[in-house]
């Protein structure tokens, strides 16, 4: 048996810490990595393409592998995929920080890189290569632990406690993932190359160890499919139950759209700190921990904004908030207005988050729930490698048109024009009427399968 809060009670459980802390630790190497990988990659080049193609060796596998990993996960004990994925990111990260270690001395300091005055090695391009390599393996294990981990959480915590969980979840991971990882990283770069990547790489032993520590059964309930996987008909039924649910399926779009549109601005974003904001590594890392700030604020209130104004509407206020965030990103040349737009962004990131994702626990059958999870971050996660390879084609064609500085803005820009579109679509769609009719259909399906 699982073991779950009992509905109504305000204790998460001994499962929930340990996921928790599995989670953090797990981020917290994310944060590290989040500057040093953009980083090592500007020692080797100066081409924007090049360095958005690092980004998108990080989320193509969410655009190949979402579907089967879905199927995976309703098949198979939830626990052990986690922790299983764990262990493949700690071997895949030890072995590039061997390889990081060994090109250390022929690579530029970081100083130098922020600087402009950096001699890029002759063979780089070989790093490069492996970088793309380590990015892409590391994704495609993230595909599986990621949604697999999004099912766990039912199974530890009662429903209506879902949001709180979530939010304690979210405001913990952004905090370690942008407030304490990024800075420390340019620090621990500022010291060898290779230690941001070694410490990342203890971070997903620890948090395999903390999951493998959870107490239960996780083998998905209800109507689990057994035997020979077939795939085309196990996908379909994930993929045919969200397209059927006009909800859910809106939501889909609308985050897909956001995603992608959010990576375009952010593939070429270790270049508009270095060239325009003038920021080198460490301030580069304090700058990103903005949005943890923020994260902070909401993953505290964002059950109870939630509570007082509605889900819809909150959802609907926040998708406003994030487009004009990019706009404002994208015209200004102040780090410190740029971190302050972050702390905002950061609050309405965690609010969309602890909503949707809470509301996908509760909806959806758990027997499906890690299919349909995966059709969803599909749309919602497979956008961003499309988004990020339209940031690195943006600011090569507004290269040719634009000056330097308006070509690395040109990202930001055009993803806050197209959220008007999306602002557009949710009018309609978001709304807490619509949101808590679909609330009450799933309680009442679920009531007559348990009767």
């Amino acid at each position: 048996m699982t073991t779950t809060a009992a509905p109504g009670s305000t204790h998460l459980g001994r499962n929930y810490w340990k996921l928790w802390s599995a989670s953090v630790v797990s981020n917290f190497g994310d944060g590290l990595s989040a500057v040093a990988i953009p980083w090592l990659a500007t020692a080797v080049t100066r081409d924007p393409m090049q360095i958005a193609l690092v980004t998108l060796a990080t989320r193509l596998p969410w655009l190949l592998f979402s579907l089967p990993a879905g199927v995976i996960t309703d098949r198979l004990d939830r626990r052990k995929l986690v922790a299983a994925m764990d262990v493949l990111r700690f071997a895949v990260m030890g072995t590039f920080a061997f390889v990081v270690l060994a090109w250390q001395s022929d690579l530029p300091t970081p100083d130098q890189i922020a600087g402009g005055t950096a001699d890029l090695p002759e063979n780089g391009t070989v790093l490069l290569v492996l970088l793309y390599l380590m990015a892409f393996l590391l994704g495609t294990a993230e595909v599986l632990r990621d949604n697999t981990a999004q099912t766990l959480l039912p199974s530890i915590v009662a429903k209506d406690r879902l949001e709180k969980a979530n939010g304690r979840m979210w405001g913990a991971e952004v905090v370690v993932n942008n407030f304490v990882g990024p800075p420390l990283a340019g620090l621990l770069l500022g010291l060898a190359f290779a230690l941001p990547f070694f410490i990342n790489a203890g971070t997903f032993a620890v948090a395999a160890g903390l999951v493998f520590m959870l107490a239960g059964q996780f083998a998905p309930k209800g109507k689990v499919t057994s035997g020979r996987i077939d795939w085309k008909t196990e996908i379909a039924e994930g993929v045919r139950w969200l397209w059927n649910h006009d909800l859910l399926r809106s939501l889909a779009f609308l985050l897909g759209a956001a995603n992608g549109l959010n990576a375009a601005a952010m593939a070429i974003y270790v270049l508009l700190a270095q060239e325009i904001l003038d920021l080198n590594a460490t301030q580069f890392g304090i700058l990103l921990s903005g949005t943890a700030v923020g994260a902070v604020i909401g993953s505290l209130v964002a059950h109870k904004v939630s509570a007082r104004i509605g889900p819809g509407t909150s959802l609907f206020v926040s998708l406003i908030v994030l487009g004009g965030s990019l706009g404002g990103i994208g015209l200004v040349s102040s780090p410190f207005i740029v971190y302050a737009v972050l702390v905002i962004e950061g609050f309405f990131i965690v609010l969309w988050n602890v909503i949707t994702v809470s509301m996908r626990q509760s909806i959806i059958p758990d027997h499906l729930l890690g299919r349909v999870n995966s059709v969803y971050r599909f749309f919602g996660w497979g956008a961003i490698s499309l988004g990020t390879l339209l940031g690195g084609v943006l600011v090569t064609v507004g290269d040719t048109w634009l000056s330097r500085e308006w070509s690395l803005r040109l990202p930001f820009l055009v993803a806050a024009a197209v959220h008007v579109l999306m602002v557009v679509y949710a009018l309609p769609r978001l709304t807490n009427g619509r949101i808590a009719e679909a609330k009450a259909q799933a309680s009442k399906a679920e009531d007559s399968v348990d009767s």
